[in-house]
Protein backbone atom coordinates (compact mmCIF):
# COMPACT_ATOMS: atom_id res chain seq x y z
CA UNK A 1 0.00 0.00 0.00
CA UNK A 2 1.61 3.22 -1.18
CA UNK A 3 -0.67 5.83 0.42
CA UNK A 4 1.09 8.22 2.76
CA UNK A 5 -1.44 10.62 4.25
CA UNK A 6 -5.11 11.27 4.01
CA UNK A 7 -7.85 12.98 6.01
CA UNK A 8 -10.27 10.68 7.77
CA UNK A 9 -13.12 12.02 9.94
CA UNK A 10 -11.17 15.23 10.44
CA UNK A 11 -8.05 13.39 11.64
CA UNK A 12 -4.70 12.87 9.96
CA UNK A 13 -4.00 9.21 9.32
CA UNK A 14 -0.73 8.02 7.84
CA UNK A 15 -0.54 4.68 6.14
CA UNK A 16 2.93 3.22 6.52
CA UNK A 17 4.13 2.45 3.00
CA UNK A 18 5.77 -0.76 4.28
CA UNK A 19 2.43 -2.19 5.38
CA UNK A 20 0.89 -4.93 3.30
CA UNK A 21 -2.77 -5.57 4.12
CA UNK A 22 -3.28 -9.32 3.93
CA UNK A 23 -5.48 -10.73 1.21
CA UNK A 24 -7.66 -13.73 2.13
CA UNK A 25 -5.40 -16.22 0.30
CA UNK A 26 -2.10 -14.68 1.39
CA UNK A 27 0.15 -16.72 3.70
CA UNK A 28 0.57 -15.11 7.11
CA UNK A 29 4.09 -14.98 8.46
CA UNK A 30 4.05 -15.95 12.12
CA UNK A 31 7.30 -14.15 12.96
CA UNK A 32 9.53 -11.48 11.46
CA UNK A 33 13.26 -12.17 11.12
CA UNK A 34 14.62 -11.30 14.54
CA UNK A 35 11.09 -10.57 15.73
CA UNK A 36 9.10 -11.88 18.65
CA UNK A 37 6.09 -14.20 18.85
CA UNK A 38 2.80 -12.54 19.52
CA UNK A 39 1.13 -12.67 22.92
CA UNK A 40 -1.21 -15.54 23.76
CA UNK A 41 -3.99 -13.19 24.89
CA UNK A 42 -5.38 -10.82 22.25
CA UNK A 43 -4.66 -7.14 21.92
CA UNK A 44 -7.79 -5.01 22.35
CA UNK A 45 -8.02 -2.11 19.88
CA UNK A 46 -10.50 0.60 20.92
CA UNK A 47 -11.23 3.13 18.16
CA UNK A 48 -14.50 4.48 16.77
CA UNK A 49 -13.18 4.39 13.18
CA UNK A 50 -13.87 0.99 11.54
CA UNK A 51 -11.35 1.59 8.72
CA UNK A 52 -8.63 2.43 11.24
CA UNK A 53 -9.44 -0.68 13.30
CA UNK A 54 -9.32 -2.88 10.21
CA UNK A 55 -5.99 -1.45 9.04
CA UNK A 56 -4.25 -1.77 12.41
CA UNK A 57 -5.71 -5.22 13.10
CA UNK A 58 -4.57 -6.55 9.71
CA UNK A 59 -1.04 -5.25 10.26
CA UNK A 60 -0.72 -6.69 13.78
CA UNK A 61 -2.19 -10.02 12.75
CA UNK A 62 0.45 -10.21 10.03
CA UNK A 63 2.97 -9.93 12.87
CA UNK A 64 1.63 -12.87 14.89
CA UNK A 65 -0.68 -10.92 17.19
CA UNK A 66 -4.32 -11.71 17.83
CA UNK A 67 -6.51 -8.62 17.78
CA UNK A 68 -10.04 -7.93 18.95
CA UNK A 69 -11.62 -4.53 18.50
CA UNK A 70 -14.22 -2.23 20.02
CA UNK A 71 -15.75 1.03 18.86
CA UNK A 72 -16.97 2.36 22.23
CA UNK A 73 -16.77 1.94 25.99
CA UNK A 74 -19.55 -0.66 26.14
CA UNK A 75 -17.93 -2.86 23.48
CA UNK A 76 -14.58 -2.52 25.27
CA UNK A 77 -16.12 -3.70 28.56
CA UNK A 78 -17.74 -6.68 26.83
CA UNK A 79 -14.46 -7.72 25.21
CA UNK A 80 -12.54 -7.48 28.50
CA UNK A 81 -15.23 -9.47 30.30
CA UNK A 82 -15.14 -12.17 27.63
CA UNK A 83 -11.35 -12.62 27.49
CA UNK A 84 -8.86 -10.40 29.27
CA UNK A 85 -6.50 -8.93 26.67
CA UNK A 86 -2.73 -8.70 26.97
CA UNK A 87 -2.79 -4.97 26.11
CA UNK A 88 -5.25 -2.21 25.19
CA UNK A 89 -4.71 0.37 22.44
CA UNK A 90 -7.09 3.21 23.27
CA UNK A 91 -7.89 6.14 20.97
CA UNK A 92 -8.72 9.16 23.12
CA UNK A 93 -11.05 10.48 20.39
CA UNK A 94 -14.04 8.16 20.71
CA UNK A 95 -16.82 10.11 19.04
CA UNK A 96 -18.98 11.66 21.76
CA UNK A 97 -17.13 9.82 24.53
CA UNK A 98 -14.13 11.20 26.40
CA UNK A 99 -11.25 8.75 26.00
CA UNK A 100 -9.70 9.97 29.25
CA UNK A 101 -12.90 9.03 31.10
CA UNK A 102 -12.74 5.61 29.46
CA UNK A 103 -9.11 5.25 30.59
CA UNK A 104 -10.01 6.37 34.12
CA UNK A 105 -12.80 3.79 34.27
CA UNK A 106 -10.51 1.06 32.92
CA UNK A 107 -7.79 1.87 35.46
CA UNK A 108 -10.31 1.71 38.30
CA UNK A 109 -11.07 -1.91 37.37
CA UNK A 110 -7.87 -3.27 35.85
CA UNK A 111 -4.09 -2.96 35.65
CA UNK A 112 -3.98 -3.96 31.98
CA UNK A 113 -1.20 -2.32 29.93
CA UNK A 114 -2.60 0.59 27.90
CA UNK A 115 -1.19 2.54 24.96
CA UNK A 116 -3.15 5.70 24.25
CA UNK A 117 -3.40 7.43 20.86
CA UNK A 118 -3.91 11.19 20.74
CA UNK A 119 -5.09 13.15 17.74
CA UNK A 120 -2.69 16.06 17.38
CA UNK A 121 0.76 17.03 18.52
CA UNK A 122 -0.67 20.06 20.34
CA UNK A 123 -2.69 17.82 22.69
CA UNK A 124 0.11 17.68 25.27
CA UNK A 125 -2.33 17.95 28.15
CA UNK A 126 -4.11 14.75 26.98
CA UNK A 127 -0.81 12.90 26.95
CA UNK A 128 0.16 14.17 30.40
CA UNK A 129 -3.23 13.39 31.93
CA UNK A 130 -3.34 10.01 30.18
CA UNK A 131 0.06 9.00 31.58
CA UNK A 132 -0.86 10.22 35.04
CA UNK A 133 -4.07 8.18 34.88
CA UNK A 134 -1.94 5.09 34.31
CA UNK A 135 -1.33 4.72 30.57
CA UNK A 136 1.90 2.85 29.82
CA UNK A 137 2.77 4.67 26.60
CA UNK A 138 1.30 6.97 23.97
CA UNK A 139 1.37 7.62 20.24
CA UNK A 140 0.46 10.84 18.45
CA UNK A 141 -1.43 10.60 15.17
CA UNK A 142 -0.36 10.30 12.45
CA UNK A 143 1.89 7.39 13.41
CA UNK A 144 3.58 4.57 11.54
CA UNK A 145 2.33 1.06 12.16
CA UNK A 146 5.85 -0.27 12.69
CA UNK A 147 6.31 2.24 15.51
CA UNK A 148 3.05 1.01 17.05
CA UNK A 149 4.30 -2.58 16.81
CA UNK A 150 7.60 -1.65 18.47
CA UNK A 151 5.82 0.13 21.33
CA UNK A 152 3.46 -2.81 21.86
CA UNK A 153 6.40 -5.18 22.14
CA UNK A 154 8.26 -2.85 24.52
CA UNK A 155 5.24 -2.48 26.84
CA UNK A 156 4.65 -6.25 26.86
CA UNK A 157 8.32 -6.89 27.65
CA UNK A 158 8.18 -4.48 30.59
CA UNK A 159 5.01 -6.13 31.87
CA UNK A 160 6.54 -9.62 31.57
CA UNK A 161 9.63 -8.47 33.46
CA UNK A 162 7.52 -6.90 36.20
CA UNK A 163 5.40 -10.05 36.55
CA UNK A 164 8.42 -12.34 36.70
CA UNK A 165 9.12 -11.14 40.24
CA UNK A 166 12.87 -11.20 39.64
CA UNK A 167 14.33 -8.24 41.52
CA UNK A 168 16.99 -6.05 39.95
CA UNK A 169 20.27 -5.45 41.76
CA UNK A 170 19.57 -3.73 45.07
CA UNK A 171 15.83 -4.21 44.85
CA UNK A 172 13.87 -5.51 47.83
CA UNK A 173 10.64 -7.35 47.17
CA UNK A 174 9.26 -6.25 50.55
CA UNK A 175 10.41 -3.25 52.51
CA UNK A 176 9.27 -0.89 55.26
CA UNK A 177 9.82 2.79 55.90
CA UNK A 178 8.37 5.05 58.56
CA UNK A 179 5.78 2.43 59.53
CA UNK A 180 4.70 1.89 55.91
CA UNK A 181 5.13 -1.45 54.11
CA UNK A 182 5.61 -2.03 50.39
CA UNK A 183 5.25 -5.40 48.66
CA UNK A 184 6.56 -5.15 45.10
CA UNK A 185 5.43 -8.59 44.05
CA UNK A 186 1.82 -7.69 44.88
CA UNK A 187 2.27 -3.96 44.11
CA UNK A 188 0.71 -3.31 47.50
CA UNK A 189 1.38 -0.36 49.82
CA UNK A 190 -0.03 -0.37 53.37
CA UNK A 191 0.01 2.50 55.83
CA UNK A 192 1.11 2.21 59.49
CA UNK A 193 -2.44 1.16 60.42
CA UNK A 194 -2.26 -1.75 57.96
CA UNK A 195 -4.72 -0.18 55.50
CA UNK A 196 -3.90 -0.61 51.77
CA UNK A 197 -3.30 2.66 49.93
CA UNK A 198 -3.97 2.83 46.20
CA UNK A 199 -1.32 4.45 43.99
CA UNK A 200 -1.54 5.47 40.36
CA UNK A 201 1.05 4.04 37.99
CA UNK A 202 3.06 7.27 38.13
CA UNK A 203 2.92 7.47 41.93
CA UNK A 204 4.01 3.84 42.26
CA UNK A 205 6.95 4.30 39.86
CA UNK A 206 8.04 7.39 41.77
CA UNK A 207 7.85 5.61 45.13
CA UNK A 208 9.97 2.74 43.74
CA UNK A 209 12.59 5.26 42.60
CA UNK A 210 12.68 6.75 46.12
CA UNK A 211 12.89 3.47 48.07
CA UNK A 212 15.68 2.26 45.76
CA UNK A 213 17.78 5.30 46.75
CA UNK A 214 16.73 6.40 50.25
CA UNK A 215 18.29 9.44 51.92
CA UNK A 216 20.05 10.46 48.70
CA UNK A 217 19.33 13.65 46.74
CA UNK A 218 17.71 12.70 43.42
CA UNK A 219 17.48 15.19 40.57
CA UNK A 220 14.31 15.80 38.60
CA UNK A 221 16.09 14.45 35.52
CA UNK A 222 16.95 11.22 37.33
CA UNK A 223 13.37 10.82 38.52
CA UNK A 224 12.05 11.40 34.99
CA UNK A 225 14.26 8.58 33.74
CA UNK A 226 13.58 6.29 36.70
CA UNK A 227 9.82 6.64 36.29
CA UNK A 228 10.10 6.19 32.50
CA UNK A 229 8.23 9.42 31.82
CA UNK A 230 8.63 10.66 28.28
CA UNK A 231 11.33 13.13 27.35
CA UNK A 232 8.96 15.65 25.80
CA UNK A 233 6.86 16.00 28.96
CA UNK A 234 7.78 19.04 30.99
CA UNK A 235 10.02 18.46 34.03
CA UNK A 236 7.43 19.90 36.39
CA UNK A 237 5.31 16.78 35.89
CA UNK A 238 7.63 15.21 38.49
CA UNK A 239 6.68 17.98 40.92
CA UNK A 240 3.01 17.16 40.35
CA UNK A 241 3.64 13.46 41.03
CA UNK A 242 5.64 14.29 44.19
CA UNK A 243 2.81 16.49 45.44
CA UNK A 244 0.28 13.69 44.90
CA UNK A 245 2.53 11.10 46.56
CA UNK A 246 3.06 13.41 49.54
CA UNK A 247 -0.69 13.71 50.00
CA UNK A 248 -0.85 9.95 50.43
CA UNK A 249 2.28 9.42 52.54
CA UNK A 250 2.73 12.54 54.65
CA UNK A 251 0.66 13.34 57.78
CA UNK A 252 0.98 17.01 56.78
CA UNK A 253 1.79 17.41 53.05
CA UNK A 254 2.42 21.15 53.57
CA UNK A 255 5.31 20.30 55.93
CA UNK A 256 6.74 17.11 54.39
CA UNK A 257 9.18 15.02 56.39
CA UNK A 258 9.34 11.90 54.24
CA UNK A 259 9.84 13.41 50.77
CA UNK A 260 11.98 16.50 51.31
CA UNK A 261 12.65 19.10 48.62
CA UNK A 262 16.30 19.64 47.72
CA UNK A 263 15.92 23.20 46.53
CA UNK A 264 17.20 23.83 43.03
CA UNK A 265 17.97 20.14 42.48
CA UNK A 266 15.23 17.66 43.20
CA UNK A 267 14.04 15.56 46.16
CA UNK A 268 15.26 13.30 48.99
CA UNK A 269 13.37 10.35 50.41
CA UNK A 270 14.44 11.24 53.94
CA UNK A 271 13.59 8.04 55.82
CA UNK A 272 15.54 4.77 56.13
CA UNK A 273 14.25 1.83 54.10
CA UNK A 274 14.63 -1.67 55.55
CA UNK A 275 13.85 -5.12 54.12
CA UNK A 276 11.04 -7.01 55.79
Amino acid sequence: MRATLRQQKGRDVRFDDTVRIREPDERVERREPGGEPGPLAPILLVDDDPAMRQMIAAFLENHSMRVVSAGCRQEMSRQITGEEPSLVILDLQLGQEDGLDVLRDLRARSDLPVIIATGHRCDEIDRVVGLELGADDYLTKPFGLRELLARIRAVLRRRQTAQSGAPRDGERRRCRFGGWRLDRRLRRLTNPDGTPVTLTKGEYALLIAFVDAPQRPLSREYLLQATRMHEDIFDRSIDVQVLRLRRKLEPDPTAPRMIRTERGFGYVFDVPVEPC
